[in-house]
């Protein structure tokens, strides 16, 4: 065997490894369609069974709320069209945070729609380099997804706006140092709500507490994130992952008529409460390891 066909072979074997992490990791859910419906307002839920794409409707066009998998686009697309709405009406894309299953999408969603691609600063880099300059999952090119510039980059509190919505961008970071949660307001029978789009709080398999080399801050990050997060008014519960929410109870709630399916200011509450305590278990235990 010649030193160039054993280095193929390499290549080829970490991509099968890649790969087969990817599809463990991977819900069947991830790309189960759900029928698009109105949350509250102009909030819409557009997404799958667990990935999670919310669009908010305005005068001046659309807001879509991450992109997803590569293969999620036409189930986006098609639950768009489904509530009455143009694809091509969408002029502004948001994500939770740059991890492949929230914005591997976006290239293919920029390319038709030509909206603004708008990401929190620190996970700038991560979505232009198409998941290499991810601290965790650079070096696996399963996780990869297509290279997408950034229009608008985002800090902590910035606004985005278009036809009378309002979205606030909050930095959680710690899952990826850019990841972001969106609050906005909408009013429903006359009540106004605060709906909260939680980002993601959970430390993944194999993330480094202590001793990070490439984040050396992530549990500080994960620390802030939590403040933050438990300093929102929360009266609609949602987030990246329909798992994180509740969705398959709360949506069968809705379809049989209770339209206050998704206000939940307690399970809200509880969720950051238990992620903060999974985060702090196991930040005790990596530290007990390093003694």
């Amino acid at each position: 065997m010649s030193l160039r066909q054993f280095a193929s072979g390499v290549v080829l074997l970490v991509s099968l490894l890649c790969a087969t992490r990817l599809a463990a990791q991977a819900s069947p859910q991830w790309l189960q369609p759900v029928p698009p419906f109105r949350i509250a307002g102009n909030l819409y839920y557009v997404g799958s069974a667990d990935l999670a794409s919310y669009l908010i409707a305005t005068p001046q066009g659309l807001i879509l709320i991450n992109s997803s998998l590569e293969s999620s686009v036409p189930l986006i697309r098609k639950s768009v069209e489904q509530l009455g709405f143009h694809f091509g009406d969408i002029k502004i894309l948001l994500i939770s945070h740059a991890h492949n299953d929230h914005c591997a999408g976006s290239a293919q969603i920029l390319k038709l729609t030509h909206a603004k691609y708008e990401v929190m600063a620190p996970d700038v880099p991560v979505v232009e380099s198409g998941g290499k300059d991810d601290f965790q999952y650079g070096g696996e090119t399963a996780m990869r997804y297509p290279p997408t510039h950034v229009d608008r980059i985002l800090h902590d509190g910035d606004t985005v706006r278009l036809g009378g919505s309002v979205l606030t961008a909050h930095l959680t970071p710690g899952h990826t140092k850019g990841t972001t949660t969106w609050t906005m307001d909408e009013k429903e029978n006359g009540r106004l709500l605060h709906v909260v789009i939680v980002g993601s709080p959970n430390v993944n398999t194999g993330y480094k507490l202590v001793g990070n080399k490439a984040y050396p801050q992530i549990a500080s990050d994960f620390q802030r994130g939590f403040a933050v997060l438990k300093s929102l008014s929360c009266d609609i519960f949602l987030g990246a992952h329909g798992a994180y929410f509740g969705l398959t109870a709360k949506y069968a709630r809705f379809q049989s008529g209770d339209r206050n399916a998704f206000i939940d200011p307690a399970g809200y509450k509880a969720y950051v409460a238990d992620r903060e305590q999974a985060f702090q278990t196991e930040f005790e235990r990596q530290q007990a390891a390093k003694r």
